[in-house]
């Protein structure tokens, strides 16, 4: 009988000059084998104790073989398919015979030995097809050549191979638990949080590993391949290879996984031309998110959406191999966020609103007779916050609003409106609100569009500055004030220390400067002038005014900081 690993050579190995072995365990040279990409390139080889990655056509099956040097040897085949369902079949193949049919005692020729090999289909040891990471075991497996043969029917697609003889010894993939589910521990509006039992391989094994959660809205996910491909939103991880062209296991690179070569020889694969491939997919982005949390095995889910069905998955994953092991995956749907009691909106009255961080409030405005048009009024006192207007369903506004901001809506007889008001990401929102139908007779004093200080910088002097602003065709009380304040004050201070809604009673007596009532009927000529005396050489102040309105509410401008010149 020939040797079995001359069959190997004959059958996957193109005629050479160099001499290549094949990589099994009793060798001394598996190690080194392991780390040669060039030994596997463009083979159908699977090496005993490694996993491999390698990619599908559809409907064009792959073939790999597997050597077992000696009856009674222990045999494990694990098939990880990643982002599509695996049609595979483990087969023994059976070797001819030494002598040729003819009984003339001379060898056949090598190509003809090979065909035969090729040729002969095998016992069909185990099928399976799906989605699945399956695996063949057995205990006492007879020496021989083992076929694996892949097919895809859905679509060109990666998968993953590990095989062994000494499974008891390897364990690459982290164990599970005797009860490997996924529980829900708690359940909130935006939080999920989730545990599950440690895997034996850290507690009993002390082997390093890590584990990682994955949430998606879609479906659970069999391996951390699958979650993998879903990621991977780059169009070199769907590059495919020429048809003939077998890339080497190991250069992970061609399809999007990470390589442990930092050196030059292959970094062109980075960034494949798309003459490389049969096609370049480009794939959809995917709502999905891995965390990796170390080997924690509690952790809680944040920044959900309420209502909402999500699937989550944990992964342990052993460090050393860079193997993983999925846990029984499960799903929850989030809680409903609970129905805020709606504010009724009086017509010419003004309401304050609270709005907490990232929250919402609901408002409702209903006129009692016939309008054609309502004027919304809103003074955000903090932060920006964001507003959505409906009328009976309608949307007829949505912005966010900073500072104060004042809204023309067309009405309709009997129409209802409904405000939604919400807090933005950095904190709680305080702001005041009117609605009305009459707007002359709003409580709140009208504004001109623009509401800023304008200071005079040719008009500064060592004690004095000199400012304007805006008025309108209604006569309104204006009062101005200062406060001294440091020269690196910044318009982000005062946002943070000043809250805008706050009127004129608030300020001490020795900041007022003075108070006055001015109109125009020509919006082109309602503006003021105003000289601020008494102030101190090369200082900084702080300028406000609030006008005040006929019902008594009042409303700041937009702060002005000025700076008295140094010397005169």
């Amino acid at each position: 009988m020939v040797p079995l690993h001359w069959y190997m050579l004959w059958l996957l190995l193109p005629l050479s000059s160099r001499t290549q072995k094949l990589p099994t365990r009793d060798e001394e040279l598996f190690q080194m084998q392991i780390r040669d990409k060039a030994f596997f390139h463009d083979s159908s080889v699977i090496p005993d104790g490694a996993e491999i990655s390698s990619y599908l056509f559809r409907d064009t099956p792959k073939r790999y073989f597997f050597v077992v040097e000696e009856d009674n040897t222990p045999l494990s085949v694990t098939v990880t398919p990643c982002d599509a369902p695996l049609a595979w079949t483990l087969s023994l193949q059976e070797l001819p015979e030494e002598a040729s049919g003819e009984g003339s005692g001379d060898p056949e020729p090598l190509a003809q030995q090979k065909q035969q090999i090729i040729n002969e289909e095998g016992a069909e040891l185990f099928s399976y097809k799906g989605n699945d990471v399956e695996y063949f075991i057995s205990s006492s497996s007879p020496s021989g050549l083992y076929q694996l043969e892949l097919l895809s029917t859905e679509k060109d697609t990666h998968f993953k191979v590990y095989a062994t003889t000494t499974p008891e010894s390897d364990q690459p993939y982290p164990e599970l638990p005797y009860d490997p589910r996924v529980d829900v521990t708690s359940l909130g509006c935006t939080t999920v949080t989730l545990a599950w039992k440690p895997s034996p391989t850290a507690s009993l094994l002390k082997q390093p590993i890590q584990y990682c959660v994955v949430i998606n809205k879609e479906h659970n996910f069999k391996s951390l391949c699958a979650v993998e491909a879903k990621l991977s939103a780059d169009d070199a991880f769907m590059m495919a290879p020429k048809p003939g062209l077998d890339f080497s296991p190991f250069d992970f690179a061609h399809f999007g996984f990470a390589s442990d070569n930092s050196g030059k020889e292959h970094s062109f694969l980075t960034k494949p031309s798309p003459k490389l491939g049969r096609h370049a997919y480009s794939r959809p982005k995917v709502d999905i998110q891995k965390i990796c949390i170390g080997n924690k095995n509690i952790f809680t889910v944040s920044d959900l959406k309420p209502d909402t069905q999500y699937y989550f998955d944990v992964f342990v994953a052993n460090s050393n191999s860079n193997m993983s092991t999925a846990y029984v995956g499960t799903f929850a749907r989030t809680k409903e966020e609970a129905k805020q009691k709606t504010v009724e909106l009086k017509d010419g009255k003004v309401t304050d609103v609270f709005v907490k961080r990232k929250g919402a409030k609901f408002l409702r405005f209903a006129p009692v007779s016939s309008h054609q048009k309502v004027t919304l009024f809103i003074h955000s006192c903090l932060d920006a916050v964001q507003i959505q207007v409906r009328r009976d369903g309608k949307l007829l506004l949505s912005q966010n609003v900073e500072g104060i901001r004042q809204f023309q809506l067309r009405g309709k007889p009997k129409a209802k409106y409904l405000i939604r008001l919400k807090g933005n990401k950095k904190g709680a929102s305080m702001l005041k609100i009117l609605a009305t139908t009459r707007p002359s007779k709003q409580s709140f004093p009208s504004l001109p569009e623009d509401t800023r200080i304008k200071a005079f910088d040719k008009l500064r002097t060592c004690s004095s500055a000199t400012v304007a602003w805006l008025g309108t065709q209604e006569r309104n009380k204006f009062c101005i004030y200062k406060k001294e304040v440091d020269d690196n004050y910044s318009e982000d201070q005062k946002k943070r220390e000043q809250n805008q809604c706050l009127g004129p009673d608030t300020r001490k007596k020795s900041e007022k400067v003075l108070c006055k009532y001015f109109h125009s009927q020509n919006l082109h000529k309602a503006v003021t002038t105003e000289t601020i005396k008494g102030l101190q050489p090369g200082k900084s102040y702080l300028l406000d005014v609030y006008v005040t309105g006929h019902g008594g509410h009042s409303v700041k401008y937009q702060s002005k900081v000025v700076k008295t010149r140094k010397f005169c």
